[in-house]
Formats: structure tokens, C-alpha cells, sequence
């Protein structure tokens, strides 16, 4: 089978990561690239391989040749860059949060129907990996959940430039962002895949000076239990996550990264579940990604489970969000 042709929208951190996991797997290979800046975009497919096409004009970008799309741009433009992906018949792979809002994806969805062979993804990386696979199979196992606490907050980088007086695209509701729509989104995506979507949701934000949210709490309520999440941008957290039983509970050492699952059983015994950390987290996605292009038909199950997982964490997202009273230009 010839591999999926891949091309790339954005030149950032994520998408070297992305462009280091294709590389070790047979399924894709890297054609194009597409920036804003031809300059930007051309320095990008320098440090990969010289044949690789650079364009600044999306519409020529999709009228190349080409199979699959992934989009790291800012969570704003998403929307955009997928519909006109799918309206040319290219796979798309969208970084995570994928889009602002259920209309835009409600949107999505009516042309996916149009469009019955194209397939599109969430990079949700950390619920591809092994050791999240160990959390499902262990949270199944368990009697009895009590609740939990899952925890991710990372400084970034472009919180300097927000107490600087800046607007980094992060942290600017102008660009669908925040520390829920950013960060917050991998405990989310967590705790929907394990225990499914919640009866209600509230999220407490602490905003910044430009609306947007630079961290918060957010309470998922269940029938029997309730789980928090905590995420920010503006501190570094190295709590972990637990899921507790009524004795018993999962410890995750980082939500996002997974390198440690310790089970602690009801008779205090230690179990550690965890495998080693591929070298690329994102190599993961990618094979499963990758398998649902090549194999339509065999894995139309799988692959609209994860449809259904990502639109319903997008959902709870914006409910989350409407709670704490942030608003994106895009709702509009």
C-alpha cells in the first residue's frame, strides 16, 4: 500500500512533533507545507527534506497532491481550514480543541455526509497511548468510583508576553483560546473517555484582564460521583491525578504525558501498570489515525467512536465555558 500523502498547516512546536512520529511509521509521507509566510514555511521543510512543496496559498496547498490534512494552526481558524480540506476530499487531522463550538461542528458533520470518504480526528494523543489503555482497563475493573481529581497545569511560555502587555494567540479569546480550550481539554478528554459525558458541568475560571481564562476548576457531576479538573497556564502544577474507589485508587503521575500509572488495591498493595513512554507521544494517534484511512471499512466502528468522543468533548467544553461566562467571536 502506497503511503497517505501528508501536508501540514502551521510550523510550530506540535507540528515538528507530529512530523518526527510520521517519520518513523510506514503510512504517511511528508509532502507539503503550508504558512502564512512562505519564508516561515520554507525554513520549516528545510530541516526536514528538500523536496517538500511550501505553499502561502491554501486553495493551491489543497489542489496538490495530497491525502490527508493536519492543522496546528490557532483553534480560531480550524473551522475554515477543515471544511475546505473536506470540501477537496482530504482526510483532516485537527489539533486539538478542534473546533470553537458545536455549530461549527454540527457544520462539520453535515459535510462529512457529503463527503462519506473522508475521515476526521481530534489529536487527542494521550488516549491513543498504552499506558491510557492501562487506566480504561484498570477503571473498569474497579467496583466501585468514589470520584476524582485530574490535574494539568503548565506555565507557558506566552504568559511573559501577556504580563508584558501582549496578546498571545494562547491566551486570547480572539483566537478560541484559554487555558479550558488549550490545556484543560486533556483531562476532559480523559474523563469523557472513561466515564462518559456528564449530567452537568460547571467551570470556575480565573480570567484575565482580556476575558480570557489563564486557569480554573472545573466540576463534572455523574450520577454517583463527581471528578474535577484543574488546568491552568499562568503555574506549574506537579500534583497527580487520581480516580479513587471506595478503597482503592488509580494514581497517574501527568494526565497529558502518562509516564506513571501506580494502582493502590484495597489492601494497600501497590501495582505499577505502566509501560515504557514511547519516544514520540504522538506516534500513537498517528498508527490508529493512519488505520482508519487505509481500512475504511474495517474500522468504521472505532472510527466513529472517536467522532462521537470528539464531538461530545466539544460539547462539554462549551458548556464548561458559557458556565464561566467567556464568550468567542466565533460563537458569533
Amino acid at each position: 500500500m502506497m503511503p497517505l500523502k501528508l501536508g501540514i498547516v502551521g510550523t510550530n512546536w506540535i507540528t515538528k512533533m507530529f512530523v518526527e512520529a510520521i517519520q518513523l511509521l510506514p503510512n504517511y509521507e511528508l509532502v507539503s507545507v503550508f504558512s502564512r509566510h512562505l519564508t516561515t514555511g520554507q525554513a520549516f521543510a528545510s530541516d526536514i527534506a528538500s523536496q517538500i512543496a511550501v505553499f502561502d496559498d491554501y486553495d493551491a496547498f489543497l489542489d496538490s497532491d495530497l491525502d490527508v490534512v493536519y492543522i496546528a494552526s490557532p483553534n480560531s481558524v480550524h473551522y475554515t481550514q477543515a471544511k475546505r480540506a473536506i470540501e477537496h476530499d482530504r482526510h483532516v487531522i485537527v489539533e486539538k480543541s478542534i473546533f470553537s463550538n458545536p455549530t461549527e461542528y454540527n457544520q462539520i458533520v453535515q459535510l462529512l455526509e457529503q463527503h462519506p470518504k473522508v475521515r476526521l480526528f481530534e489529536a487527542a494523543r494521550h488516549i491513543h497511548q498504552p499506558n491510557f489503555k492501562a487506566i480504561e482497563a484498570q477503571v473498569a475493573a474497579m467496583p466501585h468510583i468514589s470520584g476524582g481529581h485530574f490535574i494539568y497545569e503548565k506555565y507557558s511560555s506566552r504568559f511573559d508576553a501577556y504580563l508584558a502587555g501582549e496578546s498571545p494567540n494562547v491566551l486570547s479569546r480572539a483566537f478560541s483560546a484559554g487555558a479550558l480550550t488549550d490545556l484543560g481539554v486533556y483531562p476532559l478528554y480523559a474523563i469523557i473517555k472513561l466515564f462518559g459525558r456528564p449530567k452537568s458541568q460547571h467551570y470556575f475560571a480565573t480570567l484575565l484582564a482580556n476575558g480570557s481564562d489563564g486557569r480554573g476548576t472545573a466540576i463534572l457531576r455523574y450520577p454517583t460521583f463527581d471528578i474535577t479538573a484543574q488546568f491552568g497556564k499562568m503555574s506549574t502544577s506537579y500534583a497527580a491525578t487520581e480516580i479513587m474507589g471506595y478503597r482503592d485508587t488509580l494514581v497517574i503521575d501527568q494526565i497529558a504525558e502518562l509516564s506513571q500509572v501506580i494502582y493502590h488495591d484495597e489492601f494497600g498493595a501497590t501495582h505499577d501498570l505502566s509501560s515504557p513512554v514511547p519516544k514520540n507521544p504522538m506516534l500513537a494517534e498517528a498508527k490508529v489515525f493512519a488505520q482508519m484511512m487505509e481500512a475504511p471499512m474495517t474500522t468504521a466502528v472505532e472510527y466513529q467512536k472517536l467522532l462521537t468522543l470528539s464531538r461530545d468533548v466539544n460539547d462539554v467544553l462549551t458548556a464548561l465555558r458559557q458556565t464561566a461566562g467567556i464568550e468567542f467571536p466565533a460563537d458569533h
